[in-house]
């Protein structure tokens, strides 16, 4: 054995390593707990959940579970995010959620989940954003949510939720995006809320609130999207207080039975959109010009009366002029749309049916981009007004709808992609006809600031490419069209970077594009507004991408870790070389009648015997990508044994074999240093002329 000396020496070494040498850390046993009463109360048809019963979840890539990569205070990993979007889930939701205590993301988006959202989920103060919208849930919402004081979005809509607003939810003080909007929830919307300092999005529309609008929201200092149609606060008027909302983008209260008159809303500098429509809203419309940004205004059916402001005429931006089915008097200002600039994807509509507009001021000879609507107007019925009746038929009548868009493939030789089905020619390739396989997501604007998209469709284009870090050509919108809401939907086609030798995105890459739409990791727009993943699909030899390989998944905090412990396993075993040398003599007739020439590590416990080949296969034929260290002694690899064991292993140069019987003292050394600051020898190799531990 070595002397007390030298045992000194290798101890003070082993703590000074101790930080690198704790790697082979597992999954907090409560969460794995959690976890699998997670996968009990839910039904997994298409069993995307099967690896849920095998290994560790951080460690053997559980479906949706991403932990931290850094190992915790108390020694275990911990589960940074669950993302199970869109996996055709149904059953319940757990409450042993709320064990997860370090969890940022928790997302159940478009499944069929039912029952209620349980309240236990109010214990994860690290969460940063909830997505339960687009399942069945149901019940009230618990007031134990107001306890996350570090969420930044919490999105429950489209789904079947009843009852009040909580007032604690006034507590949720990094939070952004409040969105419930296509559920049941009734009664009083809090005037509390109007504490949420940071609120940048609050969307509840569709619901059954009721009460009055709180006047207190219009000191929100940051709010852009206001969005609350289809509600019934009945007898209520908009408070005036609303015209102070500085940074407003978006207005939207649409069919909420409000009366009085129309706020003067011309001090809001970023107002785009405005929809106060079938509501009982009386007397004029104000005069004052709205901002140069407005693209929509809509009005329609109301009590409104008096005439067609001429502040209307100086809209640069003007998609949309909707005033039809009020009492409007007076004439028709043509310079309207003749001020306007207009471009081969500039639209206009003005909708004036159904009131008493009985002249044309200008000329009445609008521009092919402008769709003109004066039928049920007295001014139908004055023949002295030339090509009037263009303008007044059943066929000028429709109702509006926006635009829809698919765009088809260039022209290109029929099969001059690879076989592969999913491939295909990338429509803006700098070189023409070339074949790449794109990722195909669905995407949906929740709250857009427009009624037409195809002159902002370019803005769009750099704005998306630009938040994943992609060229503007890798970016296709294969087709988009306007849904109730108004929301726009997007079928988006990601395709790689040109390169003649690479057609297709590596796993890290479609992670990565991933990750920056699961995080909602994109710099802010307010006018394209909020969005939805609806889905991220993964065909052809991307299906086999959907989670990280295990060695892929190594964490840069863990592969730090294996380094020092490689290094610090290289400083150990130059000691331990020096001292068994020196030491040779002394233990010489001892090892003899020991007989360690012969294969020690049966004899030894905890020692294992493995083949060139175990060791090969471990270490991908002792790839340099899985190359950690290097000393004088040879150089040390990142392994995954065949049980998912993941080890440092270190393969001698020709130039620094030992003798065997040298080697195999050596093993027989370091199977006896044991230290709860120490990872153990695992096993060994010395066939085909090669040394490695």
């Amino acid at each position: 054995m070595l002397g007390v000396r030298g045992r000194g020496c290798v101890f003070v070494v082993s703590c000074c390593c101790f930080m690198f040498l704790a790697v082979a850390r597992t999954t907090s046993p409560s969460e794995v707990n959690a976890l699998s009463a997670v996968k009990s109360s839910l039904i997994d048809p298409m069993k995307h959940l099967r690896n849920w019963n095998k290994g560790d979840p951080c460690k053997s890539n559980w479906t949706g579970v991403k932990c931290f990569d850094r190992i915790g205070n108390d020694g275990h990993l911990h589960v940074q995010e669950l993302q199970l979007m869109n996996l055709s889930l149904s059953g319940s939701l757990a409450p042993t959620l709320g064990q997860l205590f370090y969890l940022e993301i928790l997302d159940f988006m478009w499944n069929e989940i039912t029952g209620s959202i349980p309240k236990e989920i109010g214990n994860i103060s690290s969460l940063k954003l909830l997505l339960l919208n687009g399942n069945k849930l149901s019940g009230s919402l618990p007031e134990d949510l107001g306890y996350l004081s570090n969420l930044n979005r919490l999105q429950v809509d489209l789904n079947s939720i009843s009852g009040p607003i909580p007032k604690s939810f006034a507590s949720l003080d990094s939070l952004k995006h409040l969105h419930m909007n296509n559920n049941s929830i009734s009664g009083q919307i809090p005037s509390e809320l109007s504490k949420l300092s940071k609120l940048l999005h609050l969307l509840l529309d569709n619901n059954n609130l009721s009460g009055y609008l709180p006047p207190e929201f219009a000191s929100f200092p940051d709010l852009r999207i206001l969005q609350l149609d289809n509600n019934n606060f009945k007898g209520t008027e908009i408070p005036a207080s609303y015209a102070y909302m500085s940074r407003l983008v978006k207005l939207s209260l649409r069919n909420c039975s409000l009366q009085g008159t129309v706020p003067d809303l011309s001090g809001i500098q970023n107002l785009r959109y405005l929809d106060l429509s079938f509501n009982q809203l009386t007397g004029s419309i104000p005069l004052n010009k709205l901002s140069d940004n407005m693209t929509t205004i809509d009005l329609s059916d109301n009590h409104l009366n008096g005439s067609i402001p001429r502040s209307f005429s100086d809209l640069p931006s003007l998609q949309r002029l909707s005033l039809e089915n009020n009492f409007l008097i007076g004439s028709v200002p043509a310079n309207i749309w003749s001020n306007m600039s207009f471009n081969t994807t500039t639209r206009l509509t003005l909708d004036l049916r159904n009131n008493s507009l009985s002249s044309i001021f200008g000329d009445l000879n609008p521009p092919e981009n402008v769709t003109l609507r004066l039928g049920g107007n007295p001014i139908c019925n004055n023949l002295n007004i030339r090509n009037i009746g263009q303008f007044c038929g059943s066929e000028a009548g429709g109702d509006g709808t926006p635009e829809s868009s698919s765009n088809s493939t260039m022209i290109c030789p029929i099969h001059g992609c690879p076989e592969d089905i999913f491939y295909e020619y990338v429509p803006a390739s700098p070189v023409p006809c070339f074949c790449a396989l794109p990722l195909r997501i669905g995407y949906r604007l929740k709250s857009p600031s427009f009624s037409y998209f195809r002159p902002y469709e370019y803005p769009f284009e750099k704005y998306l490419t630009s938040a994943l870090s992609l060229d503007l050509h890798q970016l296709s919108i294969d087709s988009f069209v306007w849904e109730e809401g108004p929301r726009l939907r997007m079928y988006l086609k990601l395709f790689p970077v040109f390169d003649a030798n690479h057609t297709i995105f590596n796993t890290s890459e479609i992670q990565r594009i991933r990750g920056r739409f699961t995080s909602w990791d994109f710099n802010g727009s307010d006018f394209f507004g909020p969005y939805e993943l609806l889905n991220f699909t993964l065909l052809g030899i991307y299906s086999n991408t959907v989670s990280e390989t295990r060695r892929e998944s190594i964490s840069k905090g863990i592969l730090a870790a294996i380094i020092g412990a490689a290094a610090c396993a290289l400083m150990v075993s130059a000691i331990l070389f020096l001292l068994t040398a020196r030491n040779r003599a002394k233990f010489k007739n001892k090892l003899l009648r020991k007989n360690l020439f012969s294969k020690i590590s049966q004899k030894i416990d905890g020692v294992k015997s493995f083949t060139f080949r175990e060791m090969a296969v471990a270490t991908d034929n002792f790839n340099i990508s899985t190359q950690v260290g290097r000393g004088g002694y040879g150089r040390v690899f990142r392994g995954i044994l065949s049980d998912n064991t993941m080890v440092a292993i270190k393969r001698a140069e020709q130039g620094s074999l030992q003798g065997q019987k040298e080697f195999l003292t050596e093993i027989e050394l370091l199977s006896r240093l044991h230290h709860r600051n120490l990872v153990s020898l695992v096993g060994y190799c010395d066939e085909e002329g090669e040394q490695v531990r």
